[in-house]
């Protein structure tokens, strides 16, 4: 499996069959900076996202939707548009950087050994918040079996933890107007802090 970064594609570009097989050995960079307001932290990046080269890339992810209903973004962001993300405060990383169709596919080792990977990156780099999308990932990762959404009691240095649904058009839990909502309410806390 190559450790190598996707190719960042042109805006648009959709890829084939024969992309998304080969995208399972790709990763996907961090859009990171130090002192961030927000960093969103997907669970791992799905085969279109790798393929793509850029966060929540999959036609159906609500995350961009979400993001500017909310009120984090100005306007409607692609995936195309991540890098204008850092000078609003905001990034986005994973908890796991290997590359599936399904996060399904990941083993509680995997989630474990993530938590900890992202443990020292939030160290480092000291967003304000860290926001997990997926409360399972966030249980497995951080060892935390009955987090629910929302702030949590537990925070990693200076940092406050968030736990908020995972956007994928896949989680059919939370609908859209919930899911602004619940992403709202880390907006107006985090104006306020």
């Amino acid at each position: 499996m190559s450790s190598g970064h996707g190719e960042a594609r042109q805006v648009g570009w959709k890829p084939t069959k024969t992309d998304l097989a080969a995208a399972v050995s790709l990763t996907v960079p961090d859009v990171i900076a130090t002192g961030l307001r927000v960093l969103f932290c997907g669970i791992n990046p799905g085969l279109y996202t790798a393929a793509i080269g850029h966060h929540f890339g999959r036609p159906g992810n609500r995350f961009w939707p979400v993001l500017h209903a909310s009120g984090f973004t100005p306007r409607l962001f692609s995936p195309w548009d991540e890098q204008e993300l850092l000078p609003l405060g905001l990034g986005i990383t994973n908890v796991v950087a290997r590359t599936t169709a399904t996060a399904a596919e990941l083993t509680p080792e995997e989630l474990r050994e993530g938590g900890a990977i992202l443990h020292t990156k939030v160290n480092h780099f000291a967003p304000r918040v860290l926001a997990v999308l997926g409360v399972g990932a966030y249980r497995s990762a951080f060892r935390v079996p009955k987090a629910q959404m929302g702030p949590q009691p537990e925070s990693i240095g200076s940092t406050q933890v968030w736990v908020l649904p995972n956007p994928s058009g896949l989680n059919a839990n939370y609908q859209r107007d919930a899911l602004t909502a619940m992403f709202a309410e880390l907006r107006e806390t985090v104006q306020d802090r």
